[in-house]
């Protein structure tokens, strides 16, 4: 019962609150670190929810799981009590389980293929920048920046980006996009992409992959903090997140169509607004209790699996 009431609750109220907290954007690593924890606890409080129903009939169903899924148990009769609905419950949980895992593998495998086919088009399209390895330049009038990360990752700039920033706002992004590869933040992006496309109909994993894409540009920005000046990096931001419509002839070329992404608006006016209105850093104890609480809702769900494996 207490993993069904905690996976609804992750599944639905807390989400919705923590997507509309303002307290995110002074602490992201931290409510990056609560995203992951409400995202794995979920799954892991919903598998073990389905499972404990279904072990329901036993006397005793530590390891109990292990028998049903290896098919030990077909040597011995089930328990009288077994009725289809702890049958159903058994299944969806095995189904549940296949389900998140193949999800995660087949998003990891579309999206490096496709950042395979990326590369290579860029390779084909751009030139290197003199004194920056890793860096290219594509030849497009607007001003856009990227990173595709990879055992060989490179930023990708455009010429239009180029000709309008200065040094510094140059700086800034090159910062940025930096900071994306060396903390790994597309393999969080990935497991929440993966998560929102297992489960479609659900719309708090759509909630929880924009709030994660808004806390780890935010990280990022950080990071490229250290480096310049927060007026030069804002003012880098909104000249990247300038609007341009995809397909206009006076900026679009056939052959570089597809590789330049447009950016959200909503993510871009939020990072601008907290660099030129940096709201004070949450308090450490308050980070301390987040984390703590990350970490209890991982463990929780986590016992009674092993538990029950």
């Amino acid at each position: 019962m207490g993993l069904a009431v905690l996976a609804f609750a992750l599944a639905w109220p807390v989400p919705i609150v923590l997507a509309r907290a303002a307290w995110p954007a002074r602490a992201p690593g931290t409510a990056l670190a609560l995203w992951q924890a409400i995202a794995l606890s979920g799954g892991l409080s919903m598998i073990g929810a389905l499972l404990a129903f279904g072990l329901t009939p036993f006397d005793d169903n530590v390891g109990v799981a292990s028998s049903l899924l290896s098919g030990r148990v077909l040597n011995g009769p089930l328990p009288s009590a077994t009725g289809a609905l702890q049958l159903v419950s058994l299944g969806g949980a095995l189904v549940l389980g296949a389900h998140l895992i193949l999800s995660l593998v087949s998003t990891a495998v579309t999206t490096e293929r496709e950042r395979h086919r990326h590369r290579a088009l860029v390779a084909l399209l751009s030139s290197p920048v003199k004194g920056s390895p890793g860096t290219r330049v594509l030849d497009f009038p607007a001003p856009v920046a990227y990173c595709l990360p990879g055992v060989r990752s490179i930023t990708v700039l455009t010429e239009g980006l180029v000709r309008v920033l200065d040094a510094a706002q140059l700086r800034a992004v090159l910062a940025h996009e930096r900071a994306h590869l060396r903390q790994y933040h597309h393999l969080v992006l990935l497991a929440f992409k993966a998560w929102n496309s297992a489960l479609p109909w659900f719309p708090i994993a759509n909630r929880a992959e924009k709030a994660v894409a808004l806390l780890v540009e935010m990280l990022a920005d950080d990071d490229a903090r250290r480096e310049v000046d927060d007026s030069s990096l804002a003012t880098a931001i909104a000249i990247v997140g300038s609007p341009w419509r995809d397909g206009d002839p006076a900026i679009t070329a056939p052959a570089t169509d597809d590789l330049i992404p447009q950016a959200d608006p909503e993510t871009l006016g939020a990072r601008v607004s907290r660099l030129l209105n940096p709201p004070a850093a949450l308090g450490r104890g308050a980070r301390l209790v987040v984390l703590a609480l990350s970490v209890a809702l991982v463990a929780a769900p986590a016992a009674v699996l092993l538990r029950l494996l």
